[in-house]
């Protein structure tokens, strides 16, 4: 790495004052999973480091509204573990809990991983879906940036070299709500996923028309993509079977993955039909669920007892014995040899 000076504001303002001092040439760093390998790599060269870890007032989550605050210095392992998070947003807990490994999650920061703008990563479909925002500050003022509007392309944003993002904004959700995360790993837990998608879905009173609903789609593009085309195809028709496929064919034509090691571009495509109806299937089945619950059973509770069932299940099919194959008998061949 090249040598650079290494910086430790307290507050916002003074972080606010270094970025505007050193413009492109200086980074921010809090967990450093990205930046760090990309300095050893020499991608990027700053010639200063300005550390969040000792900045005061960005690591709370507090509760506005029924929606969430979201302070950006949290680590990814604090938004999976916290209890009102798990509560309120089950969707966003999980989501967390699929990011890399344990080692990761307890270093890498929420602010840190949207200001990277890796399309691969897993919280940006799941926010795309809950329709957040990030708060971002400079020394000029704040703004409030919707979070399917800050990806511009690849490991690129709309963030300005002197803002730093301080929050992420979650509103509440419409009663009858509920949401899905789900990715296929190629390979181990710590890789990036071939394809993700998450969703939320609203329901009307009666169960059985779609009210509203969010689509968030991950690694099949060079930002993360929401699926306007696949939810128009949804919002105010009954909750039927072909209309679940539907939308997942739409949304096949809303995406331009790449071939790479996890899988071919057309692969990748197909991928995304299945994925958003199998969201949409889990989706609806926890609104159902919820639904039934007895007073005093969160949204949380529910998600959580769907997973058991559906780990349980799967469980049972790797412990069934697999059949022997039929033994192949060759027919005798008759018949004088010429």
């Amino acid at each position: 790495m090249t040598p650079f000076e290494y910086l430790t504001p307290r507050s916002v303002k003074e972080v606010c004052g270094a970025l505007k001092q050193y413009g492109t040439e200086g980074k921010l760093v809090a967990g450093g999973t990205a930046l760090i390998i990309m300095m050893r790599q020499r991608l990027v060269r700053p010639t200063a480091l300005i550390s969040l870890r000792s900045v005061r007032g960005l690591n709370q989550i507090t509760a506005d509204d029924g929606g969430l605050k979201i302070g950006s210095l949290l680590t990814h392992r604090e938004v999976e573990t916290n209890p009102l998070v798990k509560r309120r947003f089950p969707l966003l807990s999980d989501t967390y809990r699929h990011v890399a490994t344990i080692r990761v999650r307890n270093m890498a920061t929420v602010g840190g991983g949207l200001a990277h703008a890796d399309p691969n990563q897993d919280p940006p479909p799941a926010l795309i879906a809950l329709n957040a925002s990030l708060k971002a500050v400079s020394a000029d003022g704040s703004r409030v940036i919707p979070i399917e509007e800050f990806f511009n392309d690849y490991y690129e944003t709309i963030l300005k070299p002197d803002e730093i993002i301080t929050e992420v904004l979650i509103p509440k959700q419409p009663q009858g709500s509920a949401g899905a995360f789900i990715k296929f790993l190629p390979r181990t837990a710590d890789d990036y996923a071939t394809v993700s998608a998450a969703v939320m879905v609203t329901l009307d009173k009666t169960q059985k028309v779609f009210q509203d609903v969010r689509i968030g789609l991950g690694s099949v593009g060079v930002t993360p993509i929401r699926a306007k085309e696949a939810e128009a195809i949804l919002r105010g028709q009954p909750v039927k079977v072909e209309a679940l496929r539907e939308a997942g064919e739409k949304a096949k034509g809303e995406v331009d993955p790449i071939s790479d090691l996890r899988g071919s571009a057309g692969y990748k495509k197909e991928m995304v039909g299945v994925f958003v109806r199998r969201a949409l299937e889990q989706a609806l089945s926890v609104v159902r669920s919820t639904a039934k619950r007895p007073a005093g059973t969160t949204v949380g509770k529910v998600v959580g007892r769907t997973l058991k069932k559906t780990a349980a299940k799967l469980r049972a099919i790797a412990k069934k014995p697999a059949k022997k194959p039929a033994k192949r008998t060759t027919p005798s061949r008759r018949g004088k040899r010429k």
